[in-house]
């Protein structure tokens, strides 16, 4: 069984989703009301308890993306605290109820031995706490994905012409890398974007997560490409569908998404967070925009300026010197979760972005060039 299983997580790289992971296998995000047993964990937590978040939630994505560390075995569950700090594992059950149930044992367990301070029972439609998250999650490997992106094979390289953009040639094809930062350089000279500078970056994470780096992926959302975009978005970029699949035109599309996206997010993010230092308050506004991207950028919007939403940016806004960029942008996700289909598969999708970058990072082709120079910043 745990063969097929893994043979089913490579396979499913084709088929991966915009939003790739669920909450957990057992605790499904519900339509969550305010008065509901888990909602009622977060809104009682103090923000003072995202210090720290960022980073936990990457270690434990980390595992799942790496197939490591408590995940070294996919028919495992791990549960974590609203700081995302790994707190148990359980070997899952002989079925989806079984492992419910052991779940719900140690979350009680955990709760006697004083590790958190509430527990709530999960169950078909009814998220528990600690949360739990199942190492078994459909994902790219990032391995190949880095490969295939910086164009190792020469079938991975690529050339071509769209709009206005020449792409190297037949003769000499490059790699994805060089063809996002051609597209971006271009669209730059053109004053026809307004990102932050680490934006491409993290751009090239997103291609990584959402495809694998793989022309042809296709989700059952209907989601296409290699940076899974709809139809109705690449029809909003005047791309016709016999191009849907073309590279170049997918990612001169997200750029231009991406650029709406913080042409309408810049005057509230600015009037909310624009006291911080330039440096983190950069960071905080790519990350958001990630977030935008998965999510919609009338949810992050939402997060900033709306009465009740945005109460944790507020404090967040306030105390900002407590926290990192990181750790601002998941709290202002943690303490809304169950609100405006806010779930934890939002959290799961920028922290596995992170973490594409940073393998990207690592490489040897990357690591020294101005592409990655504010690779370890956290501020």
């Amino acid at each position: 069984m745990v063969r097929i299983l893994k043979s089913l997580r490579q396979l499913a790289v084709i088929f991966i989703l915009a939003a790739p992971v669920a909450v957990a296998a057992q605790d499904p995000p519900p339509a969550a009301s305010e008065d509901s047993d888990w909602t009622r964990v977060v809104r009682s937590s103090p923000y003072w308890v995202s210090q720290g978040v960022f980073e936990n939630i990457l270690t434990i994505r980390r595992w799942v993306l790496k197939e490591s560390g408590y995940c070294a075995s996919a028919e495992r569950h791990v549960l974590y605290d609203m700081r995302g700090r790994f707190l148990a594992w359980i070997s899952d059950g002989e079925d989806r109820e079984a492992t419910q149930r052991l779940l719900n044992t140690t979350r009680k367990s955990l709760y006697e031995n004083d590790k958190v301070e509430d527990w709530v029972a999960g169950e078909t439609g009814q998220t528990g706490y600690p949360f739990a998250l199942s190492c078994d999650q459909p994902h790219v490997n990032v391995d190949e994905a880095v490969a295939r992106y910086l164009g190792t094979l020469p079938a991975d390289r690529i050339w071509g012409a769209w709009d206005d953009l020449n792409f190297a040639d037949s003769s000499a094809p490059e790699s994805l890398h060089d063809a996002l930062i051609y597209v971006y350089e271009h669209r730059s000279s053109q004053n026809r974007l307004t990102l932050p500078q680490a934006l491409p970056r993290y751009l090239a994470g997103q291609i990584l997560i959402e495809s694998g780096a793989q022309a042809r992926a296709h989700s059952r959302a209907n989601a296409r490409g290699i940076l899974q975009l709809s139809p109705a978005a690449l029809s909003d970029c005047q791309i016709a569908p016999n191009n849907f699949w073309h590279r170049l035109a997918q990612i001169d599309c997200a750029l231009r998404l991406m650029n709406q996206n913080a042409r309408n997010l810049a005057p509230v993010f600015q009037q909310r967070f624009g006291h911080l230092p330039e440096a983190k308050r950069d960071r905080l506004f790519t990350l958001l925009l990630v977030q935008a991207y998965h999510g919609g950028a009338g949810r992050v919007q939402a997060l900033l300026d709306d009465p009740v939403l945005a109460q944790p940016a507020e404090y967040f806004a306030a105390n900002h010197e407590r926290f990192t960029a990181g750790d601002i942008a998941f709290g202002l996700i943690f303490h809304n979760l169950g609100r405006d289909r806010l779930g934890l598969a939002s959290l799961y999708y920028v922290a596995d972005v992170q973490l594409a970058t940073e393998a990207l990072c690592r490489t040897a082709k990357l690591k020294s060039t101005e592409f990655c120079e504010w690779k370890y910043s956290t501020n």
